[in-house]
């Protein structure tokens, strides 16, 4: 034996030996750290030779570029798989019918004229029964004094909840980016996708369904996206009524009131529509100025109008059907923020933020005008401005802000006062109007 081969063999370590077999996890390891070394040199990355970068969690993720198309695809696969895993762990129709069943099988009986109640002795048995998508759901919320809760309002919150994850789902698989947002070309394709599901829709022509689809999306992005970002958080668009509003054409039997009520409507649809189509008199698609003034009852003075065209897009100074949804939703919303916002910003002329005597004396003037017209006396301006300042109660006794007029509850007084005649004097006439709906109240009365 060679004394020298005995004295080094201790010394040599197992992992150094290579004729030793690696392990499957050894060559795993080694795998990925190749990939990551080649794909990082074939992207042209440089190695970071800092060790604190080693120990720092990554909490930026890059999206893929336009031109990754293969992990633009990856993402795109994996989010959708990551979905439809979410999706089967609802209950769907079948199971929710057979908690409903499980539900009423283990009522206790009620008292009379109580409605159906269950007790926590009950309820754990459901649960058990239910199977183990209803472990989350399974839980006692609202009981009285004997311990008991109402069925109905508890499969309500199931059917609330399964609803709202089913279209956070469906929301989710249009998200492209993956980011919690909609573009509205994701929220154009959702709403297409579901117009042929809606009952209350079967009546549109097919031709419709890109106005009626640009018509649904405005009322989303004009009240969710103020900053006009181009994109909505899906949270917010759950958070809203909106989507309850368009899946409210799912049923059959909805009244012609809720109807004209609902702008998602094939009606309100329609209605829009045929108001712009009215209102182009040169039939080019697109409004100009002139054919904007005959909206509605055609008094809205010139300078507001001028301002319409100065601050929205326009093409070649005419406005296209997108504009004037907004212009539209604006005007048919007046108490909301975000109407009062899109026409503080077309008052506030210089953009400083607020309005002073000067800004509301010169939109005022045009009504003034508009009355010596028609015949009328004009109103002195010092009586209308120190109304304005009464009802605004402005933080600044000089200056009236945005957040002035939302937190009046009179803003859309205060606007209207300022671009619409006939909003003018129905403001100016308003004792004489109520004094008129009471007679005529009183007379219905009578007989």
């Amino acid at each position: 034996m060679d004394w020298k081969d005995v004295f080094h063999r201790p010394l040599a370590s197992p992992n150094t030996d290579p004729k030793r077999k690696k392990s499957e996890q050894e060559l795993k390891d080694e795998e990925i750290d190749l990939f990551a070394k080649y794909y990082s040199e074939w992207k042209g990355g440089r190695k970071n030779t800092n060790e604190f970068y080693k120990t720092i969690p990554r909490f930026y993720y890059r999206l893929p570029a336009e031109d990754e198309v293969l992990l633009q695809k990856l993402r795109q696969e994996s989010r959708a798989i990551f979905l439809q895993r979410k999706s089967r762990e609802l209950l769907d129709k079948e199971e929710l019918q057979n908690l409903w069943f499980l539900l009423d099988k283990h009522q206790i009986p009620p008292m009379i004229g109580e409605e159906a109640m269950t007790n926590y002795e009950n309820f754990l048995k459901v649960d058990k029964k239910a199977g183990p998508k209803c472990k989350s759901l399974c839980q006692l919320l609202h009981t009285d004094s004997y311990g008991k809760i109402s069925i109905m309002p508890f499969f309500s919150y199931v059917m609330r909840k399964v609803w709202l994850h089913q279209t956070r789902i469906g929301l989710g698989l249009c998200d492209v980016a993956g980011q919690g947002y909609l573009r509205e070309s994701d929220l154009e394709n959702y709403i297409l996708e579901h117009t042929p599901t809606l009952p209350q829709l079967d009546g549109l022509e097919k031709s419709f369904y890109s106005f009626y689809v640009c018509t649904a999306v405005r009322e989303f992005f004009f009240f969710l996206d103020p900053l006009r970002t181009g994109k909505i958080k899906i949270q917010d668009t759950l958070a809203c009524s909106f989507l309850v509003d368009l899946l409210e054409l799912r049923d059959e039997e909805l009244s012609k009131e809720s109807q004209e009520t609902n702008w998602f409507s094939a009606p309100s649809a329609l209605r829009v529509y045929g108001q712009y189509l009215n209102l182009d008199k040169d039939h080019n698609s697109m409004l100009s100025k002139e054919e904007l003034s005959c909206y509605r009852t055609a008094t809205m003075t010139n300078v507001f109008l001028d301002r319409v065209f100065q601050e929205c897009l326009t093409y070649d100074g005419e406005m296209d059907y997108k504009t004037y949804l907004d212009f539209v939703l604006t005007l048919e919303n007046r108490k909301e923020p975000a109407a009062l916002q899109y026409i503080f910003k077309l008052l506030d002329t210089e953009n400083k933020g607020y309005l002073n005597v000067f800004f509301l004396n010169y939109f005022f003037r045009d009504i003034q005008e508009l009355m010596k017209i028609h015949g009328r006396n004009p109103v002195s301006f010092q009586d209308v401005k120190d109304e304005i300042f009464d009802m605004v109660k402005p933080k600044d006794p000089l200056k009236i802000s945005l957040q002035d007029l939302i937190n009046s509850n009179h803003g859309d007084t205060v606007t209207t006062i300022l671009i619409d005649l006939n909003g003018f004097w129905t403001y100016e006439n308003r004792e004489a109007l109520v004094a008129n709906d009471n007679e005529n109240s009183e007379d219905l009365d009578d007989t």
